[in-house]
């Protein structure tokens, strides 16, 4: 495998793709560069969910262990209706599990991914920048000219954006906005042992209902309980400025089971998280410029893939960089090699996207579609992965 030795790669972004890609790139030698525009490092948020897709790539990082042992292997998800508790099926993720996707499927703090791919990053060798915002990026001949909001200019031979769901960088391809779900998010983690519960979790378990669903999993090596409450906000129906609010939260869950209301009260009230996504797009590139992450495909998270699709862009860019550095003429190859990873990226993260979409809307169903669901669930055929294998089995092919 040739490697990227003379080459300069600027990172927008310090997330856990602009971290991952930072990992990737640096590991086949190229020299990164990467600016975040927050104070220091650091991920908001609670619980992870990262499928064998993802958990494959961070073996081959040599990284999957560190993150493990600080994690926690479910032995199942579950799915349950949100209103009865009723388990309607489940994914078994035992040793038929791993052997069939030749990894794990584990649940982290978003952090604790976070330091662990930061870490990784800066052993490798690369370069990375807190309190510093990429404003521009200019394609000059074979060159990158990257503008930052402290007066000064970086020149490279490629710049990836990484900027997030909000990326200021996305404006240069597409002039499109993040569209809102109406859907709000609540999360909150809780010392295990704190946690009032009929039964000892050791699953994902998605408790899924009308116009809402809720979440539960350990953290943590089991000290943590993570839980997320994500519900249809009636004040963004409403047409109101600021909706999603604490006011919401429990009149959205009023028909749910004792299960799913008692975990309310666990959860965090001082923030929560309007649900955006953007339609998906097929074009990335601009120039010498390649969005990447978020700020190409922010996802809605029913498929639990936001992160894990951020961490195959890193290792596609840097599979298909190192394959075709060589062949194409060193950093002559850039072009070339941002179009072939385009070609391959798009279709996987924009069906990701588009299924996702999908997924949200029969988790939230009420009436005659949720009685016609769940028996749909419960008549699954179980030892099946026919609607699996297309989100977990994917390989880049590099």
């Amino acid at each position: 495998m040739s490697t990227l030795d003379g080459t300069h790669v600027v990172i927008a972004g310090g997330g856990i793709g602009g971290a991952a890609t930072a990992l990737a790139l640096s590991r086949k030698g190229a020299r990164v560069t990467l600016f975040e525009r927050a104070a220091e490092f650091g991920e908001v948020g609670a619980g992870l969910q990262v499928g064998p897709h993802g958990a494959r790539i961070l073996a081959s990082w040599g990284v999957l262990d560190e993150i493990l042992a600080d994690g926690f292997l479910p032995k199942n998800l579950v799915f349950r209706d949100a209103v009865t508790a009723e388990t309607l099926t489940k994914v078994d993720l035992g040793d038929g599990f791993r052997a069939r996707y030749g990894g794990p499927y584990f649940v982290t703090h978003r952090s604790d991914l976070h330091a662990v791919l930061v870490s990784a990053a800066k052993s490798a060798g690369a370069e990375l920048n807190t309190g510093v915002t990429v404003e521009d990026v200019v394609t000059d001949g074979d060159r990158v000219l990257v503008r930052t909001d402290d007066g000064r200019d970086h020149h490279a031979d490629v710049a990836l954006a990484m900027d997030g769901l909000r990326s200021r960088l996305r404006r240069k391809v597409s002039d499109d906005e993040p569209v809102s779900s109406g859907y709000a998010a609540y999360r909150g983690t809780t010392p295990y042992h704190e946690v009032q519960l009929d039964e000892d979790i050791e699953d994902v378990i998605g408790y899924i209902g009308p116009n809402c669903h809720f979440i539960q999993y350990p953290l943590r090596r089991g000290e943590l309980l993570n839980q997320v409450a994500v519900f249809k906000s009636a004040g963004f129906q409403r047409g109101a400025e600021s909706w999603g609010g604490p006011d919401e939260l429990e009149p959205a869950y009023a028909r749910c089971h004792e299960n799913v209301r008692r975990g309310l009260g666990y959860l965090w009230q001082d923030r929560w998280w309007p649900m955006y996504d953007r339609e998906p797009i097929d074009n990335w590139i601009d120039g010498r410029m390649m969005m990447l992450g978020d700020a190409a495909h922010p996802p809605l998270q029913y498929l639990a893939s936001g992160a894990v699709m951020a961490i195959e862009d890193a290792k596609c860019l840097a599979d298909y960089a190192a394959t075709d550095f060589s062949d194409g003429g060193g950093n002559q190859a850039w072009p070339l090699i941002l179009k072939r990873v385009n070609a391959e990226r798009a279709p996987r993260c924009n069906r990701i996207l588009s299924t996702g979409r999908m997924w949200g809307e029969l988790w939230h169903l009420d009436g005659v579609g949720r009685i016609a669901r769940n028996e749909l669930f419960r008549t699954r055929d179980t030892s099946s992965y026919r609607y699996t294998d297309w989100l977990w089995g994917y390989s880049s092919g590099h």
